[in-house]
């Protein structure tokens, strides 16, 4: 369970990095480097923007499992 969860972390923190990537070149250059890539709003570029979205929600639960981690 720990593996899965080890791994499921990394994909949906380097998900929420490449939105966070996304949404600095949307504020500084406006360029959205998704709709540039795969179109707008393409199924593909929804289910990106999807993904982000979901990716975020999951580590919202990294806030309760820090603090876990000080107190073992």
């Amino acid at each position: 369970m720990i593996i899965m969860s080890k791994g499921l972390d990394y994909t949906a923190l380097t998900l929420v990095i490449i939105g966070a990537v996304n949404w600095g070149l949307i504020g500084i250059f406006k360029l959205d480097l998704v709709n540039l890539l795969f179109g707008n709003m393409t199924w593909i570029s929804r289910v990106i923007y999807t993904l982000v979205g979901l990716s975020g929600l999951y580590l919202l639960s990294l806030y309760g499992r820090v603090s876990a981690m000080g107190r073992e």
